[in-house]
């Protein structure tokens, strides 16, 4: 797995606790990564996104304008509002469990609580724990469709 990180990446896997996600193919897709990575270095991102194909659908999405759409949201929708500050708090700590790093505390990822900064880590936790816990990020796995077809993965 981490050779198939390394290539996906194009660098070495740094910081790597899982696979957390892999497409049908069985490749990986998400992994879960430690909140200090090896060299010492703060990473917010709890879980990411490592396969290409995955990444370049999300940054499709990214594109079209939805994170400026779903901020939009956040403000007009209160419960919307509370259930993306809950899945803050629900990273926050999951997170928290791999190690306390001060320098990133209370920060998660993607501009949460308050706005949708990046898909990516939306749909990350969507595809590594499943749905339920961030609605927005289960809304963009959704708009991705099967973004697998075409390729290798489409087993």
């Amino acid at each position: 797995d981490l050779e198939a990180v390394t290539e996906q990446l194009g660098r070495p896997a740094r910081g790597i606790v899982e696979v957390s996600s892999r497409c049908p193919s069985g490749h990986p897709n998400v992994v879960k990564t430690e909140p200090r990575l090896p060299d010492g270095t703060p990473f917010p991102t709890l879980y990411y996104v490592t396969c290409p194909r995955l990444s370049g659908a999300i940054g499709t999405l990214e594109a079209s304008g939805l994170m400026t759409e779903m901020t939009q949201r956040l403000t007009d929708d209160d419960a919307l509002a509370a259930a993306y500050r809950q899945a803050h708090e629900a990273y926050l700590g999951e997170r928290d469990a791999l190690g306390s790093v001060p320098e990133i505390e209370g920060i998660s990822a993607g501009g949460m609580p308050n706005r949708v900064k990046c898909l990516h880590v939306l749909v990350g936790p969507s595809l590594a724990v499943g749905r339920g816990i961030n609605a927005l990020g289960d809304e963009a796995v959704d708009l991705l469709g099967d973004w697998w077809t075409g390729s290798s993965c489409a087993s």
